[in-house]
């Protein structure tokens, strides 16, 4: 991950999106020696929204089965399925 001032990144805006998109680099971007932004490739948000939903999508399948009081027996399940 490449980290640059403010300024740098404003002189260099179109060169960084050519590197984030063609190379994948991260690029975190300072103003006043603190981390205020990053430009990353859309597929690492994409990555992360994925992920989200799926930690979202599993707490309530967590959720859902400690409410659960009717189980089916494996092998009836297995039955109905034709397995």
């Amino acid at each position: 991950m490449t980290t640059i001032s403010f300024t740098n990144a404003r002189a260099r805006l179109s060169q960084l999106f050519t590197d984030v998109c063609t190379k994948h680099e991260r690029i975190v971007v300072e103003r006043h020696g603190s981390q205020r932004v990053a430009i990353v490739p859309i597929e690492d948000i994409e990555a992360l929204e994925q992920l989200r939903e799926d930690q979202r999508d599993l707490a309530e399948a967590e959720a859902a089965w400690d409410e659960s009081e009717d189980t089916i027996p494996w092998d009836e399940v297995k039955q109905e399925l034709g397995l």
